[in-house]
């Protein structure tokens, strides 16, 4: 699907939810940060998921610290590592795949009703190092 056919259907809360893994919610936060401050990417990420979700009858399974989080990681490794297109900027970030929220957050952390609610800043001791 097309950049702007998949914006639409997700913000017309019509894409199917197969259609929406882990990976294409990392599509659209990278669509969105192409097109906008991060601020404002944030905002409507948020906003827009909130929705989404909601139109699912899923409206629990919306979490503020991990949102958050990979709004601005994604932000991070575009500035640092401009890449033209969605593939390219996949390909060479393939650990924004993988768990990567493991290397920051604890899983008590994470499963946190704050967590959820509020976004939380990383609390593993180390996860600099990680970067």
């Amino acid at each position: 699907m097309r950049d702007r056919e998949f914006v639409d259907a997700f913000e017309a809360c019509t894409l199917p939810p197969a259609e929406f893994p882990h990976s294409a919610h990392i599509r659209l936060a990278w669509l969105y940060l192409r097109d906008a401050p991060v601020l404002e990417a944030l905002t409507r990420f948020v906003e827009n998921l909130r929705r989404y979700a909601s139109s699912l009858g899923a409206a629990g399974k919306y979490h503020e610290t991990i949102t958050w989080a990979f709004v601005f990681l994604i932000h991070e490794r575009m500035v640092r590592f401009p890449c033209p297109t969605f593939d390219e900027f996949a390909a060479a970030n393939e650990d924004l795949f993988d768990r990567i929220l493991d290397r920051y957050y604890s899983p008590e952390t994470l499963a946190s009703d704050l967590a959820r609610r509020v976004f939380v800043l990383p609390d593993l001791p180390n996860y600099e190092e990680f970067r």
